[in-house]
This record gives structure tokens, sequence and C-alpha cells, in this order.
């Protein structure tokens, strides 16, 4: 059956799609057990670990350790992640990292699972499983499912809460209440690690603004208090949402408005970190107000824009001809607001911006939805060409998907490094785009060297010094008792670095190990021991 399907009807009919889906999930979950351990730890890992340990502290203080609170800028975030990370490491025997990459993960695939219920809800089966697909091949999701600790919970959580709200608005001015409980659920998670889950609070009246005009025609009065009963029907999620907030983030207990604040603070950072978009390298106060928008055209597939550009169009076809399928255009509508609104006020007020669309990657399982909702009326409208359309239209989509997927295959570890054949995939974006801005090449890289010293150096105890272009304290958890880190590049034995920014270019040297990903140099180690002899005999004490 097309069109809208009832919830008793999804509830009771599995249909192939389903299958699809649930079989899609179960595959995601297997393999990221499988492979986690093929992630290194990420940049900011240490820190964010850190933190969680200091809020920790300072419940178990009562109150009395307020380290956290003069910890870098962290207190500005919540810490929800890495409070379950930190609890998680004293029960169980793994290393805390693989402890981490394993929640982030499937977390990971939860927020997809979330994007195929969401699409599912509106469109059907097939719009599910097309939507969960969809987004399992952006090689942005999938690839920092891993360690992308802050950014991939908070865009499950905000899919999951979109979720919740959409079935939610369905039975407005009294929804379930388990539909409210889940909306403020994932509202406490989402504010528990970043302030922007406060839009959630904002998509709630969004979601009551759309259906007013239908109340309007029986007047004034009657929209008023349809929009004010539905507004008291959500009070208990935000209050559970408040709650869980405050848990995972003392600071922003500490003052009823901190939360604006910290959203404040976040439009006006101001770091020395640059940040490279079309060959132009901009700092990040001063990136261009289409950076994002433009990261977005080239690390999403091509399919995603298909399939998002079809939902709008048959919304704007049924609003001017009629709408037989009126909710479902409706919460295509909403999910379009969703996915373009955060653009749109980060476009107007040009915001800083670095590393990609890292920061907007909540964004992603929006646009996924609407791409699953485009392609299923697309193939639905094939029909009325030939019979045998839409099987034809599964049939090249298939081919897309299998596509992709070989492309991340060929990419792994490092699926996040996915460039859109716009322009030209990870070949045309070298050195021309943001890279391996996370230097996940590093175990790779530590692991490439041991193994050179293995072959080259035998038995010897020597200590070797290591400049690494990258965070001294991943290098140390790959690195052996022969490796020491060294600030003093032009001083090391070895050199580690990721060709982000050109960084492998700053420290000359023999390149004894070059890490590569589709043709394209991604990390290199370099032996400089005979460079850092030249150095020193022209350096200026020995003159």
């Amino acid at each position: 059956m097309r069109g809208v399907i009832t919830e008793n009807s999804q509830l009771t009919r599995v249909e192939p799609y389903d299958l699809v889906a649930a079989l899609l999930i179960a595959g995601l979950l297997g393999l990221a057990l499988a492979t986690f351990s093929h992630y290194a730890i990420s940049n900011d890992e240490e820190v964010q670990h850190r933190y969680g340990e200091l809020i920790i502290a300072y419940y178990t203080s009562g109150f009395a350790d307020k380290t956290l609170f003069e910890y870098k800028n962290l207190y500005l975030y919540g810490g929800l992640f890495d409070i379950i990370a930190v609890l998680l490491a004293k029960v169980l025997p793994f290393d805390i990292y693989s402890i981490r990459h394993v929640l982030c993960a499937l977390i990971g695939v939860g927020g997809i699972a979330a994007t195929w219920a969401t699409a599912r809800l509106i469109g059907g089966a097939r719009a599910g499983a097309l939507a969960a697909i969809v987004l399992a091949l952006c090689g942005v999701w999938y690839g920092g499912m891993f360690n992308h600790t802050k950014d991939i919970p908070f865009g499950a959580a905000m899919m999951t809460g979109i979720f919740f709200l959409c079935r939610a608005a369905r039975d407005l001015p009294q929804p379930r209440w388990r539909d409210v409980l889940g909306f403020g659920l994932m509202l406490g998670a989402a504010l528990g690690l970043r302030a922007m889950g406060m839009l959630l609070v904002g998509y709630v009246g969004v979601a009551i603004m759309l259906q007013l005009p239908q109340h309007m025609k029986n007047g004034v009065g009657e929209a008023a208090r349809f929009a004010t009963r539905s507004v008291v029907r959500f009070v208990p999620g935000f209050a559970l949402g408040y709650v869980i907030m405050i848990a995972a983030w003392p600071w922003a207990a500490l003052d009823l408005f901190n939360p604006v604040r910290a959203i404040f603070s976040f439009a006006h950072f101001h770091y020395e970190i640059r940040t490279i978009v079309m060959d132009q390298v901009y700092q990040m106060a001063d990136a261009p107000r289409w950076y994002v928008p433009m990261y977005f055209l080239v690390k999403l597939p091509l399919i995603t824009f298909l399939g998002a550009l079809a939902a709008i169009w048959f919304v704007a076809r049924g609003l001017r001809h009629g709408n037989p399928q009126a909710t479902r255009h409706r919460d295509t509508a909403f999910i379009l607001f969703v996915a373009l609104f955060p653009l749109a006020c980060q476009v107007a007020a040009e915001g800083p911006a670095f590393t990609g669309l890292r920061h907007f990657l909540f964004l992603v399982p929006p646009l996924a939805v609407l791409t699953g909702l485009g392609l299923d009326e697309l193939i639905t409208s094939f029909a009325f060409w030939h019979r045998r359309g839409p099987a034809v239209g599964l049939i090249a989509l298939s081919i897309v998907f299998a596509w992709t997927a070989s492309v991340l295959v060929r990419l792994h570890p490092y699926e996040y490094l996915f460039y859109s054949p716009m322009v030209g995939g990870l070949q045309g974006a070298d050195r021309r785009y943001e890279m391996d801005y996370w230097v996940n090449t590093m175990s790779e890289a530590v692991g490439g060297l041991k193994a050179y010293l293995d072959r080259t150096a035998g038995q010897s105890h020597r200590i070797y010094t290591v400049g690494v272009c990258g965070e001294r304290f991943a290098f140390e958890r790959y690195a052996d008792g022969r490796l020491k880190w060294t600030p003093g590049w032009l001083e090391a034995d070895f050199f580690i670095a990721p060709t982000h920014m050109d960084c492998d270019r700053l420290v000359e040297g023999k390149t004894i190990l070059s890490i590569e990903r589709l043709g394209v140099q991604i990390g290199v180690v370099k032996d400089r021991r005979g460079f850092v002899q030249r150095n020193l005999a022209h350096s200026p004490r020995n003159r």
C-alpha cells in the first residue's frame, strides 16, 4: 500500500523493505563490532574523556571539586557521552578508547535506525529503507561513528527526538505520553551534549504551527486553544529534558540562561585555527558564508541531493494542485525546515566554521530522511511512464548504492574522507579541502614506523625521537619503548604527519611510509636522521 501508513498497520504488517532495513541495521552493528579497533584515537578524545572524569569528580566531591569549570572551554558543552564512557570503563575490563569507539558506533547505528523510523513513519516502508541506506553510505556519518564522540551522539539524539516529535504531532493536541516522554528523553540527551539541542524546543512550535491553518477554519479562538493545549502537553517532556541536561552539564545548572550564553559563545569563537575550502585557506573566524553549504555539496553523495530535491518538488506540487497526502507532505515540509533552518542561520550570521561540516553533522540524518522520501516518490512516479518503471528505478538506485559502498570500502578506515564526484572524489579534493583533520592515520603511521624499525634496526635498543603533526597522547598510545615524542620536529629522527593542510611538507625527510587511499596520499612517515645532521651543521651555534 502506497501513501501514508497508519501506525497500527505499521506495527502489524512487516513489508519486504522492513526486512531490508532490519538486515542493514543488524549488519551495521556487526560491522561496527568487528572493525572498531581499526579506528585510531582522534585529536579530541583525550580531553573529552578527561572532561567526563572531571564532571564525575564534581558530583562525587559534593560539588567541591570545580576543576571542570576551568578545563579549557569544555564547560560550554554537556558531557553526557563522556560521563557514560567513564562509568562504563569502571565496570568493563576493556581499554577506555575501545569502549568509547564501540559506544559511539552503536549510537551512530542508532541514529541510522531513527532515520529509518522517521522516514517510514512519514512515507512508508520503502522510504524508510532508502533513508537508512542513504545515511549508512554517507562517509561523513559512517566514518565519524567511531570517534566523533560529540557530533555523532548529538546528531543521533536530535534525529530520534525529531522522530518522537513527528509521532506526537499526529495526535495533537493530546499526543501520547510515550511520545512526549521519548521526546523529552532525547531533548535531554541532545542538550547534555551541545546547547544547540534547544533547537528541538523550537521545533515543537514549528510542528504546532504547521497544523494551525486547519484549525483556523473554525476561528482564531479554536486555533489558540489547540496551540495552548498542545504546548501544555509537552511541558513534562521539557521538564524531563531539563533534568537530564543539568545532570550531564553542570555549568548549565549554575544559571538558567547559561545554555543560551553557550550558543552565543559558539557564535563568536575565534581560535588560531585554519581551514581550507576550494584551495583557499581561511582563519576559522573569516570563513565565508558559503563555507558550510559548500562542504555539504562536496561531502555527501550526489544521490542525497537528487532525493532531497525530489521531496521538495513533490511537496510543492502537492500544495499547488491540492494535496491528497496532506499528512505526508506536511511532515516532509517539517523535515525540510529541520534540515535547512540551522544551515540558513549559519549562512545569515556568517558564524565561525572549520573542519568541514563536522559541527553540522546533525543535519545529515534529516537530509537522509528527505532523500528517502523523495526517492520513494520518484520511484512511484515512474509507474506513470511504464509499469516496470519502479523496478528499473530500484535497479538504478542499487547500482548507485553499490558504487558508493565500494568507495567507502576502499577508503576504510578513513570513510570520513569521502568526497563527491562533483569535485572529482578524494583525488579532486586532495589539498584543496579538509583531509584527515582527526589524524586518524596515527595508528597506521606508528605501526608502519615500528615495522620499519623491526626490518632495519633489528634488536637495537636505541630510542628514536619522533616529531608528530598531531596530538602527543594519540601517538604515545600506539608507540613502543623505542619511540619518544619530541616537540622539536627539526631535531627529530622521524616525522609523522597527515597531508591535511600540507602538514607533511613542513619538515623534510626521506618518506619511508606513505598512507594512501584511492591513489591519494593522506599521511606520511619520514626518516629525518640524515637531515638532522644537516640541520645541526648549518645551525647558527655551529658557525
